[in-house]
């Protein structure tokens, strides 16, 4: 990415919001609560944890998010999740309709889909984009080819596509965690 565009999301960084602030401010009681029921039932195993807390990169992770939207509270909370295994991953949202410019930056397939994340490095330089939905979710929606276009977000006990949608994420924050760690630039930055 140009330095262009690391500035265009450095300029966001400061205005996103921390998980329970982002909530305040944008979810209706109802929508709050979906989201607080997702967060409790959203469990890491011990090897994600692990996994986790080996993470030797700082990462910013900025999430454009609706608090209306089912995939963003199934979702979301999973990143929390993250974020409570490692001190390396800090966690920003925003509201996909009070950014409007950062969400044209982020279409995805020529929508607006939430949630959509970009992972940044220490220094706010970006290094990956990923959203909408997992491969897990996909899979499952094409299996059932019909119904709602967006998830009601609620939480099912022992759903194995809510794991597998967890593992989906996690492989994406180490697939951008290795890229940090192996990255030539940061490297030579921290001596290692």
């Amino acid at each position: 990415m140009t330095n262009e565009s690391s500035q265009f999301f450095a300029d966001f960084w400061p205005q996103g919001l921390p998980y329970a602030e982002f909530l305040r401010r944008n979810a209706k009681p109802e929508q709050y609560a979906r989201w607080e029921k997702s967060l409790a039932a959203t469990t890491l195993t011990p090897e994600q944890i692990t996994l986790l807390q080996g993470f030797t990169r700082d990462m910013q992770i900025m999430v454009l998010a609706g608090a209306w939207c089912g995939d963003c509270s199934s979702q979301c909370p999973i990143f929390e999740r993250f974020a409570e295994a490692t001190p390396r991953i800090t966690v920003r949202y925003f509201d996909r309709d009070d950014f409007p410019t950062l969400a044209e930056e982020l279409e995805i397939c020529g929508g607006r889909r939430v949630p959509t994340v970009v992972f940044l490095d220490e220094e706010g330089i970006p290094c990956g984009r990923y959203g909408d939905k997992t491969l897990s979710k996909y899979r499952q929606l094409a299996g059932q080819a019909s119904g709602a276009a967006c998830s009601t977000g609620l939480p099912m006990i022992n759903d194995p596509v809510a794991a597998a949608v967890i593992q989906d994420w996690l492989n994406e924050f180490e697939r951008n965690q290795l890229m940090l760690r192996l990255s030539s630039r940061l490297r030579q930055k921290h001596g290692d």
